[in-house]
């Protein structure tokens, strides 16, 4: 069945503005502007501050989803559930995995390159599907165990190419680019500990996808704003790249948006785009399906990864494009792509039947084990 103009629109949005998420918190990281007191040019490296204007693209989310309700209230017949009555404090501790697992990712970002940034969030099924076994009781079925190894395959490739490289660009040492890898691999644990927390007690509650988001963003927002000031004091030698060397110098952050104004046009780029990539990507497994919403995810790492040869940030390698498109296998095994393609060959047909009856029959015992049936999207 065709698309819609519409369907088109979401896709289309949730493609660019995924893109330019990453893309903008890179761009950031490119520009050097001199600080406060005096102090001379030196590179603009906060990733703290900018994981705050992230959570606040996050929070804004929470604007919208009361925007909808309002509009949906004005129908003759309103459709929009607001869900069941609930604590916000429930969101609380994901809200906190979100906020550890972001700084690291915005710190690792500062130290590789942003298309080895999106690939290696990939590893994210690993540890989420490892997880979900022990803590949620869940089985995995042949294909994601088998998608499991060959992410794994390709995590073990684009590490190589960065090893092997020497160097992506002019700007990073071969020590930070490795260090940045391995904290990206780092805080997709703690990204599948968020997704345990959320699906194990939160999602039950049938919380639409907009309100989790911004609640989440509220709490990641107010608590990492307040902790911007310990950071400001403590001092963490040449771990830090700013000229006090401390954990997080924000008002040397402040200083420098002020002489190079374009980092706030950066700093701006990141945090709407977080808001607009949510509401696309929520509307796209709504309106399509959660199988196009992981396709488009996957083409917005060639995007980033075009953009950023273009614009010079990194230079071409082949092997990590083999990297890129192993993990693509690995991802699809395991979101169960493969299906559709094993049901259009005669002798595979039957296989692709039971594989989807089982997983059908899974859903339904973990639907019944809750005593409800949850209605909402995964944010």
């Amino acid at each position: 069945m065709a698309w819609t103009k519409y369907q088109l629109f979401l896709a289309g949005l949730m493609l660019i503005t995924g893109s330019i998420n990453t893309l903008s918190a890179k761009w950031a990281d490119t520009f050097s502007a001199r600080g406060c007191n005096g102090e001379p040019e030196h590179a603009f490296s906060h990733p703290f501050v900018q994981a705050v204007a992230m959570f606040l693209g996050e929070f804004s989310c929470l604007g919208v989803f009361y925007i909808l309700l309002c509009h949906d209230r004005r129908r003759p017949e309103p459709n929009m559930s607001t869900g069941e009555s609930f604590s916000p404090f429930l969101f609380f501790p994901p809200a906190m995995c979100d906020m550890l697992a972001t700084s690291t990712m915005y710190v690792a970002l500062n130290m590789t390159s942003a298309s080895s940034f999106q690939m290696l969030r990939g590893a994210v099924i690993i540890f989420t599907g490892l997880l979900s076994v022990a803590f949620l009781g869940r089985r995995l079925k042949l294909s994601q165990w088998i998608g499991i190894l060959v992410t794994i395959l390709g995590l073990i490739i684009v590490g190589l190419a960065d090893f092997t490289s020497g160097h992506h660009d002019d700007t990073h040492k071969l020590s930070d680019v490795i260090t940045g890898d391995l904290l990206i691999i780092m805080a997709q644990v703690v990204v599948a500990v968020q997704m345990v927390l959320e699906e194990k007690f939160v999602y039950k509650h049938d919380v639409h996808p907009l309100r989790a988001v911004g609640i989440e963003g509220f709490f990641g927002f107010f608590v990492l704003s307040l902790l911007l000031i310990p950071m400001y004091f403590i001092h963490v030698g040449q771990l830090s790249n700013t000229p006090r060397q401390v954990l997080e110098d924000a008002l040397d952050a402040f200083c420098q948006i002020g002489y190079r104004p374009l980092i706030l046009m950066a700093l701006l780029g990141n945090t709407v785009s977080i808001a607009f990539f949510n509401f696309a990507g929520i509307s796209v497994t709504k309106e399509i399906s959660a199988t196009t919403r992981m396709v488009l995810d996957s083409l917005r790492t060639l995007v980033i990864w075009a953009v950023s040869l273009a614009l010079g940030w990194e230079k071409f390698l082949g092997l990590q494009v083999l990297g890129f498109l192993v993990l693509l296998v690995g991802t699809a095994l395991y979101n169960g792509l493969h299906r559709p393609l094993l049901a259009r060959i005669p002798c595979c047909a039957g296989l692709a039947a039971v594989e989807e009856d089982s997983s059908v029959e899974e859903e339904r015992e973990r639907l019944l084990g809750d005593g409800r049936v949850a209605t909402s999207d995964e944010s």
